[in-house]
């Protein structure tokens, strides 16, 4: 939200007492459906400066409330308010599930890099990703794996962002090159030991390897958030290429005998080689909920 100074030189605040708030989806103008930033800024024009309706999504909830736009010094009208169209972002998938055609991703949810709050998805695309190139973690400073999203398919649909993930479906598998003999059966959390354990990650293009780590510490009551384990990798391999867990290793699934029994979530900035990770079973809770 911002002001804005009038043509007449006074400063205007359309949305202030309006009830509408960061992190809100806004669905219609005057009953006329936005779908982008364009549709707003035009519906908002159209008024000349009369009163608005303006229609929103607040976490469940379709509210709506009305507002008086400002004439700006560039003569167009406006409600102060900032509006994002979309976010996007290269991650790991830690599973797929071939019987519902649902997958589950990162772990962790996709943030509003202003708010810090879960950014509430109306739909996405969920697309191939090529591998640039890797930065090492260091001390103080993550590292990540950079991707180009250029020259991509769409192989899915991105429906719901949770603090244990983004979830959707696949409707194109045939280019994933997907061997129904990999799947593997989700373990449950008592079923999790401390000690070794693998993780599987794609740091070059086509190509998944596991490496070694030691789950240090486990939260088996934890059903809050995706903090379920404290992880640290081990393997040689990997802190070689990597320096540990970096930005783009979220969601990479872990492997512990011959089961899954959670994904990737965050790295201590303060140790590389260190992080957390989320139980499968709070993920596959997740995605049943899918639609």
């Amino acid at each position: 939200m911002g002001e804005i100074e009038g043509n007449d030189h006074v400063t205007y605040k359309p949305y202030e007492n309006s009830g509408i708030q960061e992190g809100d989806r806004i669905i219609a103008i005057n009953e006329n459906t936005v779908t982008c930033t364009a549709d707003l800024i035009n519906e908002v024009n159209a008024s000349g400066g009369k009163e608005v309706i303006v229609q929103y999504i607040k976490g469940e909830d379709t509210l709506q409330t009305t507002m008086i736009p400002a004439k700006g010094t560039d003569n167009h009208y406006k409600l102060g308010l900032w509006v994002r169209d979309a976010a996007a972002g290269v991650g790991t998938v830690s599973f797929y599930e071939p019987e519902t055609k649902t997958f589950a991703a990162l772990g962790h949810g996709i943030q509003d890099v202003d708010t810090g709050s879960l950014i509430e998805i109306a739909k996405g695309d969920f697309v191939t990703t090529k591998i640039i190139s890797i930065t090492k973690g260091k001390k103080g400073n993550p590292g990540k794996i950079q991707g180009s999203i250029e020259n991509s398919s769409v192989i899915g649909r991105v429906s719901k962002n949770t603090e244990f993930g983004i979830f959707g479906t696949l409707n194109n598998t045939g280019i994933l090159n997907i061997n129904v003999e990999d799947a593997m059966e989700v373990a449950s959390r008592e079923e999790i030991k401390e000690g070794k354990a693998a993780i599987l990650c794609m740091l070059e293009d086509g190509k998944k390897q596991a490496y070694e780590i030691e789950i240090q510490k486990i939260y088996r009551n934890n059903n809050e958030n995706n903090k379920s384990m404290l992880i640290k990798v081990t393997d040689k391999e990997l802190l070689e290429k990597t320096g540990g867990i970096i930005q783009g290793m979220s969601g990479s699934p872990i492997i512990q005998n011959d089961k899954v029994i959670g994904a990737l979530t965050h790295v201590l900035v303060g140790d590389p080689q260190t992080g957390y990770a989320v139980f499968a079973d709070l993920m596959i809770k997740q995605a049943r909920e899918v639609q």
